[in-house]
């Protein structure tokens, strides 16, 4: 732990030069930085994304609606967030936040912008009937996991996330502050997965598609490589439940949408149909195209 001190300032003031790895992006105002209108395909539903763990959850829930034999084609473009795509004037009329995913819906008299990812989630499983009860406790019981997901997952991502992996300098006190929260949601988790198969009960629903991509990765250890310093194998009812979901066709496909990393073979830059999994990965067509 560093032995500096630090006292703040009656006024806060912007050093740009500050915030580690993401400090480039990262600004203390709103808007767009340049004017750069996004793509169009040609599916009633385009989704601008990257594969961080929220994006994955857009991802992964268009997949599972074309599994289950919807009609819910999408045409996914990359954000390249270190590059500050998500500043474009485009962009921020989708979303004014500048964070992904965000979606344009084309299906109803005029085009709907949809933002942040739990928005996403519901917004599709109510247009499709799909992953979401229509009525009463079940469905109450599924928002309440969504919502506990979109409170929760800051603390892992921007909060443990952010200083174990990503900070200038390592400090202990908010490491352990953070990683105290990470496990206490993991015991939540796996307190609540050990007495019924998914999340919300006994079926596949958006609230196991919202918190797998962060909670199920990092027992998987696929989050900042922390499997270990936080013992995720302890949570054996939760790292049991992220296997089952990442056995699915569906989420592995999801898991490949808009992805910049990892192996060539499992990126696929944008999506457009179905034959771009086969066709238009990585390792088919350069990495650097």
């Amino acid at each position: 732990m560093s032995d500096d001190s630090y006292t703040p300032p009656d006024v806060w003031k912007w050093e740009a030069a500050s915030g580690g790895q993401f400090a480039s992006i990262n600004r203390p105002i709103a808007g767009p930085t340049h004017d750069k209108d996004l793509p169009v395909g040609e599916h009633p539903f385009q989704l601008y994304s990257l594969a961080t763990p929220n994006g994955v959850k857009a991802t992964v829930m268009f997949e599972e609606l074309l599994a289950a034999g919807h009609d819910a084609e999408y045409d996914a473009w990359m954000i390249k967030i270190g590059d500050g795509d998500q500043f474009s004037s485009g962009f921020v009329d989708i979303n004014p936040n500048s964070k992904i995913p965000a979606l344009v819906d084309h299906t109803g008299d005029a085009p709907l912008r949809v933002f942040e990812s739990g928005s996403i989630l519901m917004h599709l499983a109510e247009k499709f009937g799909a992953f979401l009860p229509r009525q009463g406790p079940a469905r109450t019981e599924v928002i309440n996991w969504l919502m506990w997901q979109m409170g929760s997952a800051p603390y892992l991502g921007g909060g443990f996330g952010h200083f174990y992996a990503y900070a200038p300098e390592k400090w202990q006190y908010p490491i352990d502050r953070f990683a105290m929260e990470a496990k206490r949601q993991l015991d939540v988790l796996d307190r609540q997965l050990a007495e019924r198969p998914y999340i919300a009960g006994d079926d596949y629903t958006i609230a196991d598609i919202a918190v797998w991509p962060w909670y199920g990765q990092l027992c998987l250890n696929r989050l900042y490589s922390a499997g270990t310093f936080l013992d995720v194998q302890s949570y054996k009812h939760v790292t049991a439940w992220a296997e089952k979901i990442d056995a699915r066709a569906a989420v592995q496909r999801g898991r490949m949408v808009n992805r910049s990393f990892g192996e060539p073979h499992m990126q696929l830059h944008e999506r457009h149909s179905a034959e771009d999994f086969e066709t238009r990965t990585q390792d088919k067509i350069g990495e650097d195209a």
